[in-house]
C-alpha cells in the first residue's frame, strides 16, 4: 500500500512542475480584473469554465477549477505566521483566521478550523485510489483542498490548502503593533 501512495504522490508532484506558487504580477493582477472578487460581497458566484480561464493566473486556474494540486513545501503560507485573514484568492470568501493555523508537516498550509459553516462546501473524493473529503469554497466552489481527521483539538481536523488559491490580509492591529515596536 506505501509503494501505491509513493507512486500516487510522485504522479501529482511531476504534474505540478509547472505550478508556480510565487505570486506574479499576472496573479496579482487577478484581483482588478475579476469581477468576482469581492471580500464583503456575499452572494454565489457562478461562473463558467472559460470565463475563470479568462480573469485567473494559469497556477490558480489549475488549481481552483481543475482540482490540481500545487507541490508540497513551496507556499509561502505553509510556513507564515502573520496575524490575519486567510480569504478564497478567487473571489474573495473569507475562509481562515490565522489563529486557526497550524504546523503540519504535510507541506501545505493546514487548519483546524474554517471561519464558518458556511465558507466551505465538503464533498467526497474518491480519485486516485483514496478516499478523501474535498473542500471547495463556499462562495464559487473552487477547489480549495481536502480536509483529514487528523488535525489538533478542539477540532480534530486538518484542512489542508493549496497555498495558490489563498489570499491573505494582515490583521490591522497586529500590523500597527509590529510599526510601533519598529519606531519604538
Amino acid at each position: 500500500m506505501k509503494w501505491m501512495l509513493l507512486l500516487v504522490m510522485s504522479t501529482i508532484f511531476v504534474q505540478n512542475e509547472s505550478c508556480s506558487q510565487k505570486k506574479t504580477p499576472a496573479a496579482m493582477e487577478n484581483k482588478k480584473n475579476n469581477p468576482a472578487y469581492s471580500r464583503t460581497d456575499t452572494s454565489k458566484v457562478v461562473m463558467k469554465d472559460e470565463e475563470w480561464k479568462n480573469i485567473l493566473s494559469p497556477d490558480v486556474y489549475y488549481i481552483a477549477r481543475e482540482k490540481g494540486t500545487e507541490r508540497p513545501f513551496t507556499s509561502p503560507f505553509e510556513t507564515s505566521k502573520e496575524i490575519g485573514t486567510y480569504y478564497c484568492a478567487v473571489c474573495g470568501n473569507p475562509l481562515f483566521k490565522s489563529d486557526t493555523k497550524f504546523e503540519s508537516g504535510c507541506g501545505w498550509p493546514s487548519f483546524y478550523q474554517p471561519i464558518s459553516k458556511t465558507s466551505i462546501i465538503y464533498l467526497p473524493d474518491n480519485t486516485l485510489g483514496m478516499q478523501r473529503t474535498e473542500v471547495e469554497c463556499g462562495r464559487c466552489k473552487s477547489h480549495l483542498g481536502h480536509v483529514f481527521e487528523d488535525g489538533p483539538p478542539p477540532t480534530g481536523l486538518r484542512y489542508c490548502i493549496n497555498g495558490v488559491v489563498l489570499d491573505f490580509e494582515k490583521a490591522k492591529a497586529a500590523e500597527k503593533k509590529y510599526d510601533e515596536k519598529k519606531k519604538g
